[in-house]
């Protein structure tokens, strides 16, 4: 039993507390344990037989829905976070053919609650970056017929392409017949439909370019904020972690 001072008076911690708090750690233990061993990867695939994962990829536990994974293929070196859905076709069990239905490039991030749900192609290309509840789709409702509840009506798809180094912020959604080029940054929340030229920055629903890069006179209009500092050579990760810390430590000064 621990006694605290308090303010005014003393406090005890009672055993039943004390258990409290080794149950807490042991739980927490075990379900790093769990996150550990349900992780996916190229060597440890578990139930998940994708057309391809490439070496180094993870596939973070708990996994979202994935079915289809015989279409999907996943580059190296990606990372694809907790709750993340990946479907090719409409349906588990479905023979799509011969071909890939999704492609994910080398070093793709895909951020929690994420979805790629694809009955057409969809290409997402190296070093994209997308954020939490990011949503990407080749298929999506139609309503043509007034006298018929949408979800009964035949979906209409169309492929989608992602380019390489691209920035998709949280909540963004890019929707059927989508191609964004090249470094292409899609603000959190905007829906984007159609074609996105190369260092383009969208935003809105639905999305419109408010920034694009001029070969000759840079960014249109210009950035406002001022470019990042370079790290130093020679720095080390943990002197970079050690500086974070020391920064996060201090507190203002209050003085002008």
């Amino acid at each position: 039993m621990r006694v605290s001072k308090g303010r005014n008076a003393f406090s005890f911690r009672s055993p039943s507390a004390w258990w409290q708090g080794v149950a807490s750690r042991a739980v927490h233990r075990l379900w790093d344990g769990v996150r550990t061993a349900g992780a996916v990867t190229a060597e440890r695939p578990g139930r998940l037989r994708f057309r391809s994962i490439g070496p180094g990829t993870r596939l973070a536990f708990p996994q979202g829905t994935v079915f289809g994974e015989a279409w999907i293929e996943l580059g190296a070196h990606c990372v694809i976070a907790e709750q993340v859905t990946l479907t090719a076709g409409m349906l588990p069990g479905l023979d799509l053919g011969p071909d890939p239905i999704v492609t994910i490039g080398d070093g793709v991030v895909l951020g929690r609650g994420s979805h790629i749900v694809a009955d057409g192609r969809v290409t997402v290309g190296r070093d994209t970056y997308c954020g939490p509840y990011v949503y990407i789709t080749s298929t999506n409702h139609s309503y043509d017929d007034p006298g018929t509840p949408v979800g009964k009506q035949w979906p209409r798809s169309a492929p989608v392409e992602i380019g390489p180094g691209c920035w998709l912020g949280t909540g963004a959604v890019v929707l059927p017949g989508a191609r964004l080029g090249r470094n292409v940054v899609v603000a959190a929340g905007a829906v984007v439909r159609g074609e996105v030229p190369d260092h383009t920055v969208v935003a809105g629903a639905p999305a419109r370019a408010v920034r694009s890069w001029d070969p000759v006179r840079g960014w249109r209009p210009p950035l406002r904020t001022p470019p990042p500092l370079p790290v130093p050579d020679g720095v080390t990760p943990g002197e970079l972690l050690a500086l974070a810390e020391d920064s996060g430590d201090r507190e203002p000064s209050g003085e002008s």
